[in-house]
């Protein structure tokens, strides 16, 4: 299988595992969802931006029945999004848990972990997220909550920061060494029939032209040939402190000292009684 290193710019994304005789349309369709979706489990983990947060000064009529289960903590939304009967600690935790639980299942450090990331794993992202709200809230969440609209797909991200992340998949372009990968053809006619390739692909909007290019050196190969020259500096330096011809001086150094001693030559000295 062939495996992609998708970036956004110059941050790592994810890992996607795909064979070399897929089209680079549905090869873009595949990677956009993904990477839409780690975004929309991102927002719902954070609970959206405050810039989608519209202030109500209307009466919520949903105040009554969307409570969590067992006993609320009631605290004030200066945004006047929502009620304000927040849960309770011990409910709070299985939110949290939940939360950390999605976030590693999607999470950029997968790629360290040479872990591919697949729609399906989106998915029970979402789904474990899902659930944990269905046991907070089990009356559900008022129609105009934005976690509520993200599981519905119908958060509108207008006007915000994180509609400048999200990519449309009808607009995503893929990049590889500074191509744009056509959707009209096959991987294979960019990276070959080899099925064991690993590249690092690029996904941005259409119209925004061709990605920087990846460099010669990543940041962690710079590290460690940073690493290896001090270490051979330091060699350098303990070698030079080393040589030091002083021990020519000793007597244990003279080569003649031995035939000296056999002519009985040695402790001459020279000079008035």
């Amino acid at each position: 299988m062939v495996q992609l290193h998708v970036k956004r710019g110059d941050e790592s994304q994810f890992l996607f595992s795909t064979t070399v005789d897929v089209s680079v349309e549905t090869l873009t369709q595949q990677v956009s969802a993904i990477y839409n979706g780690r975004l929309k489990v991102d927002r719902i983990c954070s609970g959206l931006t405050d810039d989608q947060i519209m202030e109500l000064k209307l009466k919520d009529e949903w105040e009554d029945c969307c409570v969590p289960s067992g006993l609320a903590e009631f605290k004030k939304d200066e945004l006047g999004r929502r009620s304000g009967h927040a849960p309770n600690q011990k409910i709070k935790e299985v939110l949290r848990k939940t939360v950390e639980e999605a976030k590693a299942l999607i999470s950029k450090k997968q790629v360290e972990a040479n872990v591919c990331v697949t729609m399906d794993l989106v998915k029970e992202a979402l789904d474990q997220l899902r659930g944990a709200v269905m046991i907070v809230y089990p009356m559900g969440l008022p129609p105009h909550d934005p976690i509520r609209m993200e599981f519905e797909n119908q958060e509108d991200l207008t006007g915000t920061q994180a509609s400048l992340l999200v990519i449309p998949e009808e607009e995503a372009q893929l990049w590889w060494a500074s191509k744009e990968l056509q959707r009209g053809k096959k991987l294979q006619n960019y990276v070959g029939k080899n099925e064991k390739t690993k590249i690092i692909v690029k996904i941005q909007r259409r119209g925004q032209g061709a990605p920087a290019r990846e460099p010669l050196v990543s940041e962690e190969e710079q590290k460690k040939m940073m690493l290896n020259y001090y270490k051979k500096q330091e060699e350098l330096k303990k070698l030079e402190e080393a040589d030091n011809d002083s021990y020519l001086q000793s007597d244990w150094s003279d080569r003649q000292a031995l035939k000296r001693q056999f002519q009985g030559l040695t402790n001459i000295k020279w000079g008035p009684r």
